[in-house]
């Protein structure tokens, strides 16, 4: 009978519970990988973590990336930057401007997003093309899934 019961309460928990079993660990980082398998050298990473802003509030999540490799934004047509962009689909979208290091022939592009209060389940992170005057967002050039967050 106590095998009975243990076995029941143990289903129980993963039952009403399913989110612990899916949930992230914090902080966490992953490999951008690109879209276009062309793109041999062009690589990002992402970290994700909370973090806690002054004044004192509640913590929120962090997305932070860093971009090596990509091709000039203007060889896609008319664009002039990268931005960074998360999003958990159907429900909402995060998008941030990344800036270019000054190095001399292919800079890195980096920036960060530190103002996310939702559940970072089931986000995607992208590096897209931008154009910076029309606000128009590019497509995706590296991405990756937060399930693969380690």
């Amino acid at each position: 009978m106590r095998r009975f019961v243990l076995v029941i309460f143990l289903i129980s928990i993963f039952v009403m519970y399913p989110d612990q079993t899916n949930a992230i660990n914090m902080p966490c980082s992953m490999v951008l990988e690109p879209v276009d398998k062309n793109l041999k050298n062009a690589k990002g990473s992402a970290l994700i973590y909370k973090v806690q802003l002054n004044p004192p509030s509640f913590a929120r999540t962090n997305v932070s990336i860093l971009a090596v490799h990509l091709p000039e934004p203007s060889s896609y047509g008319n664009f002039d930057s990268y931005e960074g962009f998360a999003f958990i689909p159907d429900e909402i979208s995060w998008r941030f401007r990344l800036y270019p290091t000054p190095e001399e022939y292919s800079p890195t592009w980096a920036g960060r997003f530190d103002l996310i209060t939702s559940k970072m389940k089931n986000v995607e992170v992208q590096i897209r093309l931008s154009n910076s005057k029309s606000e128009k967002l590019g497509p995706s050039i590296l991405t990756n899934n937060i399930k693969y967050c380690k």
